[in-house]
């Protein structure tokens, strides 16, 4: 059992209270996997390259290729937030899997400093070891779009 999987071994409980902090006002990436970039398109009904012009950037990425995020308003506000997000059946796997990622869930002291800024955070649905595991593996898997793929 990994220190993570000791944290939650237990579950944890989460309800978005649909305060927008993880959505708004602080810089930060959205990346999007083809899945995620197929979901929008549809959504949209826009060819990729309108919707990547439109919506999305080109990111430095770890790896030192350049992947897909979406764009954020000029107050740092995600491209799709206007009081709520606007794409929320068809949002970003990054987005649906919130807070159930690795260095959220890594321990108590993470947990704790994220619920700083969320208040969903402890409230509401309890979510089991192997729910928030889940959501954590597909995190992991969700490999944004390279330009070299694009």
């Amino acid at each position: 059992m990994t220190n993570s999987e000791f944290f939650f071994k237990n579950g944890l409980y989460f309800s978005c209270q649909q305060c927008s902090n993880c959505c708004r006002l602080e810089p930060g990436y959205v990346y999007l996997s083809q899945n995620d970039l197929t979901k929008l398109l549809d959504w949209f009904s826009l060819e990729k390259d309108a919707f990547i012009a439109k919506f999305c950037r080109w990111t430095p990425y770890y790896d030192g290729s350049e992947v897909l995020t979406l764009k954020e308003k000029k107050n740092y506000d995600c491209i799709f937030w206007d009081n709520g997000c606007t794409v929320y059946p068809v949002r970003p796997l990054q987005c649906m899997t919130f807070p159930f990622w690795d260095y959220v869930i890594n321990d108590a002291n993470s947990w704790k400093e994220c619920s700083k800024d969320c208040p969903g955070i402890n409230k509401g649905t309890f979510h089991s070891p192997n729910e928030i595991a889940e959501k954590a593996f597909l995190t992991r898997r969700n490999i944004p779009v390279k330009r070299n793929q694009y």
